[in-house]
């Protein structure tokens, strides 16, 4: 019997198994990990940054895409439904802390006492940035055993309404809401101090570098001790960042999209600086520095991720 793909996803191992030892076998599979660059790559990716970031975009300009940054993604979310992204199942071996058999029940309240299902719940996970529910609900199919319960909040009305149209979204298992996490003084449906993960997913690149440090810092308050972050995002020299045309770059590392969403690219030390800085401490911090392969047009397309896994001290 063919084993189905979210069981095959499931099984699957963490990112850096697949090397490439021999050149020559590069178009034998769709994807190779920790490519090294040499030399020459590094040189052509820091001359096509140099020429893509020659000059920042006008501040006028650039002022309109912050303002209306809900609006782009929202438009994005209307256009594409839930058809741009794939689910995330990929998590599980990332973060195996959120299968139902690893979830280590937190004190969790009495169900006599509890005003809301999210409070019987031991387990409380938070998904930043939730798009149209591409990890909510590979998360909820994964823990049947039903300790967990799941916010997901994204600013993208669009977003949230697709979640929660979904017939797989139950009220009783998670809760979704419109919200600009990088503001200040978020109002959020939990106290602080009581979430066991906050899933950080190709998110923080969306929001303005000046509100970075905020975000994280907020963000942890709400993580209960022993609580953990779970990050993963764009790194300098990716290959979307090389391929950005000129005038299209608002300061260093971050750029406008041609649909008007925005993107910024990472570097382990920062990151590292934003997180310990919230009081975090490092659990992991990895370039996910990928070569990607079409084998059909014998094209090669590298690709660098950050993966990232902070605690909050107990």
């Amino acid at each position: 019997m063919e084993e189905s793909s979210s069981s095959s996803e499931l099984k699957r191992p963490q990112f850096g198994t697949r090397n490439l030892s021999d050149p020559q076998n590069v178009f034998q599979h769709n994807a190779w990990d920790n490519v090294l660059w040499d030399e020459k790559q590094v040189e052509a990716a820091e001359a096509k940054l140099k020429l893509n970031s020659s000059s920042f975009m006008d501040e006028e300009v650039a002022l309109k895409y912050e303002k209306e940054a809900s609006q782009f993604w929202d438009t994005f979310y209307s256009t594409h439904e839930n058809k741009f992204f794939k689910d995330r199942h990929w998590l599980f071996t990332e973060l195996p802390e959120l299968c139902s058999e690893h979830l280590e029940s937190s004190s969790a309240t009495d169900a006599t006492k509890a005003s809301a299902p999210c409070q019987l719940a031991g387990f409380r996970i938070l998904e930043v940035g939730c798009g149209t529910g591409s990890t909510v609900f590979p998360l909820l199919e994964a823990n049947t055993l039903k300790k967990s319960f799941v916010f997901c909040c994204d600013f993208a009305p669009k977003a949230v309404e697709l979640v929660k149209s979904n017939p797989e979204y139950d009220p009783a298992r998670c809760h979704g809401f419109v919200c600009d996490i990088s503001e200040d003084n978020v109002k959020f449906p939990f106290p602080e101090n009581s979430l066991d993960v906050i899933l950080v997913i190709f998110v923080l690149s969306a929001i303005s570098p000046e509100k970075f440090s905020s975000t994280i810092v907020q963000l942890s308050r709400q993580l209960k001790p022993g609580g953990r972050i779970f990050f993963r995002d764009y790194g300098r020299y990716d290959m979307a960042e090389l391929r950005f045309k000129p005038g299209k770059c608002i300061s260093e590392h971050f750029f406008v999209r041609g649909d008007g969403t925005r993107v910024y690219f990472f570097s382990q030390d920062e990151l590292r600086k934003l997180f310990e800085g919230a009081g975090l401490v490092e659990e992991q911090n990895v370039i996910d520095r990928r070569l990607l392969v079409n084998r059909g047009k014998q094209l090669t397309m590298y690709r660098v991720w950050i993966q990232c896994k902070y605690r909050k001290p107990t």
